[in-house]
């Protein structure tokens, strides 16, 4: 059986890439198990690191969905046209060979990327450790999305970790 995502959970672990995991998968690293199709990531969206993210998505195969480069997720510039004349809230890769596999990359980090990443929640999967968006990020960014789902994952949340 594979697994959804491994051989970029595995990639970032072992890449420079500073990054958190987020939305569904990140409820799931919070206690409370629910299916997810995407795999949601926050990038420090610093040019540097923006590329060396892009360079491993290339290397493992992915594309952006929209006919632009990857690498403009470093160029904050690009991703305020995105935001202002697209409406843009993530930037997506797929995997041609199996367009089911999305990867969603905010194109604005919710808060500072280092308040977020000194609050992270580390986890062993794999036997390595990925970054997980914290407890009370994650529930700030589901109460700010506030779609149904984002509200059944905060109840759950609640419930699954004694708040």
């Amino acid at each position: 059986m594979t697994v959804p995502y491994k051989d970029i959970l595995l990639a970032l672990a072992k890449s420079k890439v500073r990054y958190l995991v987020a939305g569904g998968f990140a409820v799931n690293f919070h206690n409370y198990n629910r299916s997810t199709a995407d795999l949601d990531l926050i990038i420090h969206l610093e040019p540097k690191n923006a590329e060396m993210f892009d360079a491993m998505m290339t290397d493992l195969g992915y594309r952006p969905r929209v006919p632009v480069s990857g690498k403009d997720l470093g160029d904050e510039s690009k991703r305020r046209e995105w935001i202002m004349e697209k409406n843009m809230v993530v930037f997506t890769y797929i995997n041609p060979n199996n367009p089911m596999e999305i990867i969603d990359i905010f194109v604005e980090e919710p808060k500072p990327f280092e308040e977020m990443y000194k609050d992270r929640l580390v986890s062993d999967v794999f036997d390595v450790k990925i970054n997980v968006v914290g407890y009370d990020d994650l529930v700030e960014m589901k109460k700010k999305a506030g779609r149904p789902k984002d509200q059944i994952d905060l109840l759950e949340l609640e419930k699954r970790n004694g708040k």
